[in-house]
């Protein structure tokens, strides 16, 4: 986890960019703004999202380009992990199909713009002590 502290600036740009993201999907659809609670709740959650996208891409193998990992990281977790989580509780909470196929797309198009600014704002390895 030293990887975070390592590369903090980089996790806090992206995760400033997953709830501008947010916020501009909010204002899009009219929805109510979340109060400050719900907010830090996106915040940290973001920020942990941030967290493991920045770790998937650092231990990305180093001869693939970097335009291809930015796509393929944030595309197999998200098929991994969002995709099934977002379906369950569509089908549990009895969501409509196009309500839920929007949230997934949301999450998709915030791990890419998540993936672009870790590269773009530059990662490193952790160091061995």
């Amino acid at each position: 986890m030293i990887y975070i502290w390592q590369n903090l600036i980089a996790i806090l740009a992206a995760t400033g960019v997953g709830l501008a993201l947010g916020l501009v999907g909010v204002q899009l659809s009219r929805s109510l703004v979340p109060n400050a609670r719900a907010l830090l709740i996106v915040a940290v959650s973001e920020f942990w999202l941030a967290s493991i996208l920045a770790g998937a891409l650092i231990l990305a193998p180093p001869q693939a380009p970097a335009l291809v990992m930015v796509l393929a990281t944030p595309l197999v977790i998200w098929i991994g992990f969002v995709v099934p989580v977002i379906v369950v509780q569509g089908a549990v909470q009895e969501i409509s199909l196009r309500s839920t196929v929007l949230t997934g797309l949301h999450w998709l198009m915030v791990m890419f713009a998540m993936a672009g600014t870790l590269h773009y704002v530059g990662l490193s390895a952790p160091t061995g002590n």
